[in-house]
């Protein structure tokens, strides 16, 4: 009789973190598009930074957290987080290459959405580049053989239309042809959706191979951000 308020507890805190986590995605996800937006239209002398040198900064900072996550796995423990990248990553060369085609897809992908915003107002980036559910799920059905319901098709025809929607003009797109040409529009709107076809393909793709090995995600991601920042160095 006394477990069932531990469990009813238990229950709760994970419902709350559940709700917590959702909360935090939001703002991280709509902060970062306002920030970005920002930085790429912001009027000041002198050039503007490198969208790889943020990628690469972005990238590092990943890892770093990564290796804190597989440190902590490892009871706080240098001479495990060491044995662990040394037979993971360094005695594994052909699984760490595996991940070089996803990484340099996300290079690109994440190049493409600040040439996006750089040409886009961060309200239509924002829903136009929900279309990478749409290429997610069309990924997932002939990549992964996964199948979807008749409601989940719907939902994906109801995203569909409302993008179709965000595009479509208006008085106060008219008003702010000014800021962006016609030309700029376009170029924003095609890296975005080229964005959304490879933010799918290599969502499943890096999915796929977490499912064929048994390491673990933290060592993915680090083995995953070690390509996009060399890829982002190349470039």
């Amino acid at each position: 009789m006394e477990k069932l308020p531990v469990a009813s507890e238990e229950k709760t805190m994970s419902a709350n973190l559940k709700y917590l986590s959702l909360g935090i995605l939001v703002f991280q996800t709509t902060s970062l598009v306002l920030t970005m937006r920002y930085s790429r239209t912001l009027k000041e002398e002198g050039p503007r930074y490198l969208s790889s040198t943020a990628v690469v900064l972005a990238e590092l900072l990943k890892i770093i957290a990564c290796l804190f996550l597989v440190y902590k796995d490892g009871k706080c423990s240098l001479r495990a987080l060491n044995r662990v990248l040394h037979d993971e990553i360094l005695n594994k060369p052909m699984e760490t290459l595996k991940l070089a085609i996803p990484s340099g897809i996300y290079t690109l992908q994440n190049n493409l959405l600040y040439v996006a915003l750089s040409n886009l107002d961060a309200a239509t980036y924002q829903v136009t580049y929900q279309l990478k559910i749409l290429t997610t799920a069309l990924f997932s059905v002939s990549m992964l053989s996964k199948k979807l319901g008749v409601y989940q098709w719907l939902s994906l025809v109801i995203l569909m239309a409302g993008v179709a929607c965000v595009q479509w003009p208006s008085e106060s797109q008219e008003l702010d042809s000014k800021e962006l040409s016609a030309g700029s529009q376009f170029v924003g709107l095609m890296a975005v959706l080229t964005a959304c076809f490879s933010s799918g393909f290599a969502g499943v793709y890096f999915e796929k191979i977490l499912k064929e090995t048994k390491q673990s995600v933290w060592i993915r991601n680090i083995q995953l951000g070690t390509w996009r920042s060399c890829c982002s160095c190349c470039d």
